[in-house]
């Protein structure tokens, strides 16, 4: 048991006698004694992984830091929809400032489960308590650091008077490291495919996954996003070592890429699922058009899309994306009597077979051309993408999409040690691992391998899976023009500190060139 005492206020009386007579009155500290050990660590802990469920399986915030920011993702002003005060284009175009609210609000939310986490592990938890504490602490950890370069701490026992520290890039990276050894790791459940219970929670896969993903972005997170930064052969070697550890726990490619999304509780690939609100209607319907009829209560919000560039990744005829066409299997397509998979090109139809129109009555046909600006769209532009399909009820009427999303998935995994193997000079184990899972796409086998190959192959694979951004910034890629983006400033590696944060906390100063 930890109990602490904290001063946290000392009360003045001042009586005023006259404009220029005080007299002061010193009344006696209050102290209140913070007991730790009335936490319910178990109702913390679950309030941990439902709060960050809850703010990564939506389209804002966090999401949209991750996502939006790169190549794969815009969402374009169409008419007065989408305009919301220019947010989402400030994202895309890295035009955002210190005021943005997805960026207060990821800020908040982050840094609000560092706190929490801080608090369990002073109630005195159970090792496997304090493992799990530690985990969602490190996770946290890991993406305020890649997101804003610095990473505030305040002790749950100081007093609510003193103001946060800031832990330097290499404090927090040490506290990574410490909160992800071996030790903490080898207290958690080991939780492989197709249990839904030990996926929505911390256990060994999960764990050593965000320890891969942290060495392979090591060298990154400690010079503030610049890829010019050299990575350290012994951090590859953690990041092939984690993945094979991963391997073991019974996870395994699927080779039936959108099986994988519609019931991601029971794939061999989910390592980590989040859950939240009503399952993942948002990203269902922030593609879809408003006359699609295939989600309960009407039709989509007709917002995100994709660029040509993006699409143009993928293997497959220019002109057509209908089943077996000759596109990889990753692409998609749109039947002409359902909803499509992945990216949604050209004519939609509803799920009686009938071609949809837009409001207006033209053809509903997304289109790969775009507007020369990023306001003035119509109903109709841009390729959509979806990966969660909504379900039929029972009745055959619209539903909703599967109750979770995958956040940690093995095909990343895979990735992330072929990547590694590349880095360390051994492309040509690289290169094989790229082809097997090339040849389970229905894509054409690389004959070499190069950066640019494993940062594509990656869009392909981990489209709309959070974790664009930081693959684009570790390959050098983040700050070069695309659709609607001029070329970014070095500023644009790291989003600013929210202005009520800096004003608020003397011990923050802001990101440079903001």
């Amino acid at each position: 048991m930890k109990n602490f005492k904290n001063i946290l206020l000392t009360s003045l009386a001042v009586t005023a006698f006259s404009c220029t007579d005080l007299e002061v009155e010193e009344i006696d500290s209050e102290v209140i004694e913070q007991d730790f050990s009335t936490v319910n660590v178990g109702e913390n802990l679950t309030g941990l992984y439902n709060t960050f469920g809850g703010f990564m399986i939506y389209q804002d915030n966090t999401y949209a830091l991750m996502s939006l920011s790169g190549d794969e993702h815009l969402i374009p002003t169409r008419g007065t929809d989408w305009g919301d005060g220019g947010v989402w284009r400030q994202i895309h175009q890295h035009s955002w400032n210190s005021s943005h609210p997805q960026i207060l609000n990821s800020w908040n939310g982050l840094n609000g489960m560092t706190f929490s986490a801080n608090q369990i592990l002073l109630s005195d938890p159970d090792a496997q308590e304090e493992a799990e504490a530690r985990y969602m602490r490190a996770l946290a950890t890991f993406l305020i650091l890649d997101l804003w370069g610095k990473v505030p701490d305040r002790d749950p026992s100081a007093s609510v008077l003193e103001d946060p520290v800031i832990l330097s890039r290499e404090e927090a990276v040490a506290r990574i490291t410490e909160d992800l050894a071996d030790g903490q790791i080898s207290n958690l459940p080991s939780a492989g495919p197709g249990n839904p219970d030990g996926l929505r929670v911390a256990s060994k896969a999960s764990a050593l996954f965000l320890r891969a993903k942290f060495h392979l972005n090591k060298h990154i997170l400690l010079n503030g996003g610049n890829s010019g930064a050299t990575a350290e052969n012994a951090d590859m070697q953690q990041v092939i070592a984690d993945v094979d550890a991963i391997t073991a726990e019974g996870f395994s490619i699927q080779d039936d890429y959108f099986g994988i999304f519609e019931d991601p509780s029971m794939s061999s690939e989910a390592i980590y699922i989040i859950t939240g609100g009503d399952g993942s209607t948002p990203r269902i319907a922030n593609t879809l058009h408003y006359n699609h009829n295939f989600i309960l209560n009407g039709g989509g919000w007709n917002g995100f899309a994709t660029t040509s560039e993006f699409y143009s990744l993928f293997e497959g005829p220019d002109d057509t994306n209908a089943p077996a066409s000759g596109q990889e299997e990753r692409r998609g397509f749109v039947p002409n009597d359902n909803l499509g998979r992945g990216m949604l090109y050209g004519q939609q139809y509803n799920f009686d077979g009938e071609a949809l129109e837009t409001r207006g009555g033209s053809p509903l046909f997304f289109t790969r051309e775009m507007p020369e600006e990023i306001t003035g769209h119509g109903e109709a532009t841009g390729i959509r993408m979806i990966k969660y399909p909504p379900q039929l009820t029972d009745g055959g009427e619209p539903g909703v999409g599967p109750p979770f999303q995958i956040f940690m998935r093995y095909a990343d995994a895979w990735l992330m040690k072929a990547e590694a193997l590349h880095r360390s000079g051994n492309s040509g184990q690289a290169l094989i691992m790229i082809n097997e899972l090339r040849d389970l796409r229905e894509a054409t086998p690389l004959a070499s391998l190069s950066d640019d190959d494993i940062i594509d192959e990656r869009g392909r694979e981990l489209y709309i899976e959070f974790w664009r951004r930081q693959d684009l910034i570790r390959f050098g890629d983040f700050l070069e023009p695309w659709l609607y983006k001029p070329q970014s400033g070095e500023e644009r590696l790291l989003y600013p500190i929210p202005i009520t944060a800096v004003s608020t906390n003397p011990n923050l100063e802001q990101n440079p060139g903001y």
